[in-house]
């Protein structure tokens, strides 16, 4: 009998000690005389139970967690690779059938259907789990058929500004045959996120099938992984995938005998968090230094290299196998109102359950926090949540109320962004965390632009002074005067965003700046 143990190998886990999880593993049975089959899988997203183990027995998987090195011996001698199986265990790691668990039962995984399932990096481990089903229907469409169905599915980009992705990849579409490019951004660099990494290096063969029907909808023949270099294990995974599927016709020359061309490389970022943005994106990717290109024209008109160029984010370009799979009504039967589909939840912070969490869009910031984040870990009450990275803004429990729906989160002054979730507790400082916000800025800015580049900076300066108490309230007023300019003034998002975590902080928790606390009117309207 050979006992099938599945170990993650994504970043997170290793740095929880999954690989020496599984070395002791491989010690352990040999002095044991078991044999075992260790499966090095993706991440199933609950973090706190990392490294999560899981033996596989009659179908099921069953779960322990989190384990560490000095755990597998204990676990052996209480019979977890015994013929009876692990199911009737009694051990304080067991946590039962993986997919009962109340985190993981409650989702609705469409683009991470595969992710934690199989070997990464096995492209039959991804076929026989439906893989490439997606781009076998769409070679058997016309490319404008692919956009069609891509707009009726309300697809809307997943990397922070939500723009409709049928209507970007029509656009280039409709420019003239000639050089055009698919880039997906992979410059995953905002706070409490997590979800393009995991999907990378748990299943990165739907980012590549995402960007091969990407190419065949819009007639590009080339594609970019634009990969931030903290992200090591991700490329490691994508180029194995790549390498993979180009040997088995999946990209290449000639895809799957369509006559269609499609070749896609890995490129390195260098930690600059500007290059988030698309242009300065498209700028590192030339070879340049990553300054923020004025608009127009739009990269669907002159992208990289001056060619059309689509670019999207990666869970926006890893829903599309789905999309094409099952239709584009399968997938918008999913989500409220402009807000279709799912959205892969980061949920991060001062949270006991802190892990990545997929369902349609419309569930409410309190359910999430308190019902799937399970609340803080430091027990306090919560007292706030950002959403949408180090540039979203600061939700107090008053606005708990609100659907995760773009248009919801933008009424209140907010944003979805890449859907990361961080939770504060009863103890932050809030003016602390809106003078990070200046800094944060001040420090990642390109420089281009004059809002975002002195505005940032005399921010610090400006809440500097009122933390010391000098003339507080008009040093607030030059605050204000200062996000009003950076809003409206900035070139890009970055300092173009850095208003709303500000403004938010000092809106919903004026106490923290020394003014009188006030109610929140528009969470009772």
């Amino acid at each position: 009998m050979t006992v099938k143990i599945y170990i993650p190998k994504d970043a997170a886990a290793i740095a929880c000690g999954a690989d020496e999880v599984a070395a002791a593993f491989k010690k352990t049975a040999k002095k044991a005389a078991v044999k075992i089959d260790i499966v090095r899988n993706g991440s199933r997203g609950m973090l706190w139970l990392e490294p999560l183990v899981e033996v596989e027995h009659n179908g099921v998987r069953y779960g322990f967690g989190p384990v560490a090195e000095d755990d597998v011996q204990d676990l052996v001698k209480a019979g977890l690779l015994g013929e009876k199986g692990p199911k009737g265990i009694k051990h304080k790691l067991a946590v039962g059938p993986v997919e009962d668990i109340p985190f993981f039962k409650k989702q609705t995984r469409l683009t991470f259907a595969r992710c934690g399932l199989a070997d990464p990096v096995s492209l039959p481990d991804y076929k026989r789990l439906g893989g490439y089903k997606g781009l076998e229907n769409a070679l058997k469409l016309k490319p404008i058929e692919i956009v069609d169905v891509v707009s009726k599915s309300g697809l809307r980009g997943r990397g922070g500004a939500g723009f409709p992705t049928g209507i970007k990849w029509k656009t280039v579409h409709d420019t003239p045959p000639q050089q055009k490019y698919i880039v997906c951004n992979a410059d995953e660099g905002d706070s409490g996120t997590f979800a393009d990494r995991m999907i990378m290096e748990g299943d990165p063969f739907v980012l590549i099938e995402g960007m091969t029907i990407a190419g065949l909808a819009v007639g590009a023949t080339r594609g970019y992984i634009y990969l931030r270099s903290e992200y090591p294990h991700a490329g490691m995974a994508l180029n194995a995938a790549i390498q993979a599927a180009k040997k088995d016709g999946y990209l290449g020359d000639n895809v799957r005998g369509s006559g269609h061309t499609f070749e896609l490389q890995v490129r390195m970022g260098a930690g600059a968090y500007v290059c988030g943005e698309e242009t300065s994106l498209l700028e590192s990717l030339e070879g340049k230094r990553g300054l923020v290109r004025a608009k127009p024209p739009l990269p669907a008109h002159k992208g990289l290299f001056g060619q059309p160029t689509v670019i999207n984010n990666v869970l926006s370009l890893a829903a599309v196998p789905y999309i094409m799979e099952h239709g584009a009504q399968a997938y918008a039967d999913y989500g409220v109102g402009r807000s279709r589909g799912t959205m892969p939840i980061q949920l991060a912070g001062n949270l006991k359950h802190g892990g990545l969490f997929e369902t349609a869009f419309g569930i409410t910031l309190g359910e999430l926090v308190d019902d799937i984040g399970g609340g803080t870990l430091s027990g306090k009450p919560v007292k706030a949540v950002q959403v949408g990275g180090p540039l979203g803004a600061y939700f107090p429990r008053g606005y708990f109320d609100t659907p995760f729906d773009y248009e919801a989160f933008a009424a209140r002054d907010g944003l979805i962004g890449h859907a990361g979730v961080v939770v504060f507790d009863e103890t932050a400082d809030m003016m602390a965390q809106a003078r990070f916000a200046f800094e944060f800025c001040a420090v990642e800015s390109c420089g281009k632009c004059t809002p975002c580049r002195i505005g940032s900076t005399r921010g610090v300066e400006t809440l500097d002074k009122v933390r010391a108490g000098e003339r507080p309230e008009a040093n607030l007023a030059v605050v204000e005067d200062l996000c009003n300019t950076m809003k409206f003034g900035s070139l890009c998002a970055l300092g173009g965003f850095t208003p709303y975590p500000v403004m938010s902080a000092l809106t919903h928790f004026p106490e923290d700046f020394g003014r009188p606390a006030k109610k929140l009117a528009a969470a009772a309207e």
